[in-house]
């Protein structure tokens, strides 16, 4: 069980948490569909298909602990993402599409 207290201060009694990826098809990218709470990962695995995959709505599930994603915050939007600034060589407009290659 997690060791940790929610804001109120009383002990949480809650499984950890785990945020859930679904595949939809062959060869799309993973797409986060939700969270579930489980004890481990492969109970994990199994709510999160029983919740988010009962209908066939795709082809491939990953579960990750929430405690594991790490992610920027909106207070370092402009010092985190400066950097990129620099970079307009990366933007496609610098680049011409060769001849014969379909454009969609």
């Amino acid at each position: 069980m997690s060791q940790g207290k929610p804001p109120d201060g009383t002990p949480d009694s809650q499984w950890p948490l785990w945020e859930v990826f679904i595949q939809p098809q062959y060869g799309a990218p993973h797409e986060h569909c939700g969270s579930v709470h489980a004890v481990d990962a492969e109970q994990a695995l199994l709510n999160a298909r029983d919740v988010y995959a009962r209908r066939n709505e795709g082809m491939n599930l990953w579960v990750v602990p929430s405690s594991a994603i790490v992610g920027s915050t909106p207070e370092d939007v402009g010092p985190f993402f400066d950097p990129a600034n620099d970079k307009a060589y990366r933007h496609p407009q610098f680049y011409k599409v060769p001849r014969g290659v379909k454009v969609f």
